[in-house]
C-alpha cells in the first residue's frame, strides 16, 4: 500500500510550477532534451519535473525554471536579493532551534 504523503496544495503548487515550465520551453522552441542538456539532469527527469512530480528536488525545479525563463516569486534579481537580506535579518533575531519543553512526568501515587 502507497501512502500519499503531500497535501492537495503542495501536489497543486508543483504541478502548476511544472505546468509553467512545460508552456515556457515549448514557447521558446526548446527541446526537452535542450533543456535536460543545460539543466545537468536527464530528459526523463525533466519530464518528470513538467508533469509535477512532487518527489523531484526542488533544486532541480528552480533550475529548469530558470533556464526557460519561468520567474520565480514574482521578483527580479534586485529584489529577490533584497527580500533574502531581510529574511536572514529576521532569522538572526529568532532562537537557532526550537525545544519543546519537557513535562516532568508526576507518578507520584
Amino acid at each position: 500500500m502507497k501512502i500519499d504523503t503531500y497535501s492537495a496544495p503542495s501536489k497543486n503548487a508543483v504541478l502548476l510550477l511544472g505546468q509553467l515550465i512545460e508552456v515556457a520551453r515549448k514557447e521558446k522552441k526548446l527541446t526537452a532534451t535542450e533543456v535536460a542538456e543545460r539543466a545537468g539532469i536527464s530528459r526523463p527527469f525533466l519530464q518528470r519535473i513538467e508533469n509535477g512530480d512532487p518527489k523531484c528536488n526542488i533544486g532541480a525545479f528552480f533550475e529548469v525554471a530558470t533556464i526557460v525563463g519561468v520567474k520565480l516569486f514574482d521578483a527580479d534579481e534586485t529584489s529577490l536579493s533584497k527580500h533574502i537580506r531581510q529574511v536572514e535579518d529576521k532569522l538572526t533575531l529568532l532562537p537557532k532551534s526550537i525545544r519543546k519543553k519537557q513535562r516532568k512526568v508526576d507518578d507520584d501515587f
